[in-house]
């Protein structure tokens, strides 16, 4: 497997990355991982626009899902080669609705359906082209989703948005990689079922017993170096800041 950073920014894009996004290829499939604020410009700088086979969605809030009506105007609006086929679309229920509604002005409410084939996420494992799919639900205020990935014996987790849950802990146990969201700072914010700050994320991958841990969804207005520090003082393995562009081969 190769992991891309399409865009690794919380909340709100920075001056150096979108938002939530990131592309998990083999040889022949490409599976996005959200699609937040200004990810659809930065995916074309690392595969075409109608070369995606399928994406996950984690959750319905902006920051991870709101380029997708972008990306539904180049598939159904596509003139070079005729409207894009529908590709697999998972995410919460009401993910096909919560689209629908943002975008504000389809053609007919069953429009997107025509180049997105909305699947609606619980729980469990699935098959996914090569790769196998595990899906826990995670602690944040709307229904959010922790991923693993797994490809020939190695696997990928990403936490999604999520408060401390055991559900994280579980999901990422032996992980080769574990991206996970840092998005609060420790001894700072304490808001229950938000987000981790970088000790928390460092807790996490601890007790999971990960391989390494990427920090990611750092918005703006938080310190990332003192997150990974504050993550290095918990957690055994390496930890490295999540960065626009940055490739991880599995």
């Amino acid at each position: 497997m190769k992991l891309t950073v399409v865009g690794c920014s919380g909340s709100f894009p920075s001056t150096e990355s979108a938002c939530s996004s990131y592309l998990v290829e083999t040889d022949d499939f490409r599976l996005l991982l959200d699609m937040g604020n200004g990810a659809l410009g930065e995916l074309q700088r690392h595969c075409g626009l109608y070369d995606l086979d399928a994406v996950l969605l984690s959750h319905l809030h902006p920051d991870h899902c709101i380029d997708m009506c972008g990306y539904f105007v180049a598939r159904y609006y596509r003139f070079d080669g005729g409207r894009a086929h529908a590709i697999p679309v998972y995410g919460p229920e009401g993910t096909e609705r919560r689209l629908v509604r943002a975008y504000d002005d389809v053609p007919d409410e069953a429009c997107m359906s025509e180049v997105f084939d909305f699947r609606t996420l619980t729980p469990g494992s699935f098959r996914l082209g090569p790769f196998t799919v595990r899906v826990a639900r995670v602690s944040h205020p709307v229904e959010a989703f922790g991923f693993r990935i797994e490809h020939n014996g190695r696997s990928l987790v990403y936490s999604g948005d999520t408060g401390p849950c055991e559900a994280l802990r579980e999901l990422a146990e032996g992980a080769d990689l574990f991206l996970c969201e840092a998005a609060f700072t420790h001894g700072k914010e304490d808001i229950p079922n938000l987000h981790l700050n970088g000790r928390q994320a460092g807790e996490h991958a601890q007790a999971a017993g990960v391989r390494q841990l990427v920090l990611t969804h750092i918005p703006p207005w938080t310190d990332p170096q003192t997150n990974q520090r504050d993550a290095q003082e918990v957690f055994d393995g390496p930890v490295e800041l999540a960065k626009t562009g940055a490739v991880y081969e599995l």
